[in-house]
């Protein structure tokens, strides 16, 4: 096995550029493939089998394209199909997991919120997480499909995004939460937003760098993972224009080359 083992990674659409930066800034050598299925965006409002069967197909693609260590940078994804993955596939799968056993650790007031989608808020997985980490605590859960629509927009800041998260926040506030979790990667992006309305003391967690620190610990030891920006490219399921003008706004100085991908 070759010292730069090629990353694969796949999301809904673009939420996953949040765990490519991440995975970005730690391993600059690596060479990454990413799949953005903006056609079938968003996954959050779609039956679980509908879920798991298309990110097979992804994750078969990705496979093919010669990835080596799979990444599910999407919570939706991750909670119905990481586990047949796992089962099928002779590599590394990585997922997404509510950061909900380090919001019960760090909460004062006894209450967490929980922003996410609702495919993965309604999975057992998210109610595992819950029941085995979040004891004695209160988790509120707050399904924001607005917030993938604004990121795949490119609707970072304004109005309407001052009203979305303003929607969302209320009453995981009101209910005095100390801590919040962004359970999809797209939430990131309206991280300045969220923190604009969010008092003093109140925690924010982001499972992205923890998902490219597990990554970079599955990589074989090597310099070169340290030494330069290897190739990063990008396909999309949906508008290649689009896709462009998301790269330069979610992912600025970074460069990738962008393709229409040969997926249904």
């Amino acid at each position: 096995m070759h010292d730069l083992l090629k990353i694969g990674i796949l999301d809904s659409g673009v939420g996953g550029f949040s765990v490519l930066r991440e995975i970005r800034a730690l391993l600059p050598g690596a060479p990454i493939h990413y799949v953005a299925d903006s056609s079938w965006c968003p996954y959050g409002n779609k039956p679980g089998d509908v879920i798991r069967d298309r990110v097979a197909q992804l994750a078969d693609y990705l496979l093919g394209e010669g990835a080596e260590i799979l990444v599910i940078a999407c919570n939706s994804a991750t909670i119905h199909a990481v586990g047949s993955l796992r089962a099928t596939y002779p590599i590394p799968v990585v997922g997404m997991e509510p950061a909900v056993k380090p919001a019960a650790e760090l909460t004062r007031s006894g209450v967490v919120g929980v922003l996410a989608t609702e495919a993965s808020i309604a999975g057992e997985k998210f109610h595992q997480l819950v029941n085995t980490h979040a004891q004695g605590i209160r988790v509120i859960t707050r399904p924001c499909p607005r917030f993938v629509e604004l990121v795949e927009a490119g609707i970072l800041s304004g109005p309407e995004a001052d009203a979305a998260v303003q929607e969302a926040l209320a009453p995981l506030l009101e209910a005095d939460a100390d801590v919040l979790v962004l359970g999809c990667t797209h939430y990131p992006f309206l991280r300045p937003v969220i923190e604009e309305q969010t008092p003093e003391g109140v925690t924010i967690i982001d499972t992205g760098p923890a998902v490219a620190r597990r990554v970079a610990s599955l990589m074989p030891d090597s310099p070169d993972l340290h030494k330069e920006n290897a190739e990063i490219h990008i396909e999309t399921t949906g508008s290649l224009e689009q896709l462009n003008l998301l790269l330069a706004k979610l992912l600025p100085g970074i460069k990738a080359t962008t393709t229409a991908a040969k997926l249904p």
